[in-house]
């Protein structure tokens, strides 16, 4: 007959193993509750803002390589930029050499080109906003982005769930009245995890694909997540595409509307 001790100490280990397996079946149901529930629903306007945002911040300060491919030549680029809110921003090329100082600037409304060459401040008018930067498939719209969605479009969640084993969100951007952009439809989507972009589709308004926006090298700055390589691809030139591809990126640097003047352009070179 075992002694009151041993019994005791059985009784003891039943409970251990009882409390255990209750705790193991608390814990599962949590963890199958976890997947089955969806993240917290996200608006479109918070979407909106977020992407608006997401190179930007408040302010930043960012080292850059541009690579543009054509069928007639390949040339690489490296640009600095700056930015302040969604009224201001500058952007430097630095390499090479021979187009070293070039610089586009925005405050507000305004956008001006520097030539450190001839020493030339140039005035760029709204009709020019979609040309071509620097010869790349960047228009200067993207560099400074004169557009954002949150002004520029009105937008809804067209598409929420899995696409290629990745959740995803899909954005869709339809252009408000008089609003002074190029596309008649911009088709984004963003992983619903990160909430940072995999690819942008933009139309024409005729709804003609004009060119693909693709998104990759992500990373975790702050707490954001960056996608650190971009690449553009014009429908209709499929061997040709520009890359820009961050070195690195900081946001929260100590700027003011005052760095970003016409006497500060000039002198960034």
């Amino acid at each position: 007959m075992p002694s009151i001790p041993f019994v005791m100490h059985a009784a003891k280990a039943r409970a251990a193993f009882a409390t255990l397996a209750t705790l193991a079946t608390l814990l599962a149901t949590l963890l199958l509750l976890a997947i089955a529930m969806p993240a917290r629903a996200i608006t479109v306007d918070e979407l909106v803002r977020h992407i608006d945002r997401l190179w930007h911040g408040q302010t930043s300060q960012a080292t850059m390589s541009m690579t543009v491919r054509t069928q007639r030549y390949e040339r690489e680029m490296t640009l600095e930029a700056w930015s302040l809110g969604k009224d201001y921003s500058l952007v430097v090329i630095r390499a090479p050499i021979k187009d070293r100082g070039i610089a586009t600037l925005k405050v507000e409304e305004n956008i001006w080109n520097y030539l450190p060459k001839i020493d030339r401040v140039t005035k760029i008018p709204s009709s020019m906003m979609s040309g071509s930067w620097m010869g790349s498939h960047f228009t200067h719209d993207d560099l400074v982005r004169e557009s954002y969605f949150e002004d520029d479009y009105r937008s809804e969640i067209t598409f929420e769930g899995e696409r290629e084993g990745v959740s995803i969100y899909e954005l869709t951007a339809i252009p408000r009245p008089d609003a002074p952009v190029v596309w008649g439809r911009v088709v984004m989507e963003i992983e619903q995890e990160t909430l940072a972009p995999r690819i942008a589709q933009y139309y024409d308004e005729a709804g003609a694909l004009v060119r693909t926006l693709s998104f990759d090298q992500i990373e975790r700055v702050d707490e954001r997540f960056v996608p650190m390589r971009l690449t553009l691809q014009p429908q209709d030139k499929p061997n040709e595409s520009t890359v820009i591809a961050y070195r690195q990126i900081t946001f929260g640097v100590p700027l003011d509307p005052g760095f970003f003047s016409l006497q500060n352009l000039k002198r960034r070179h």
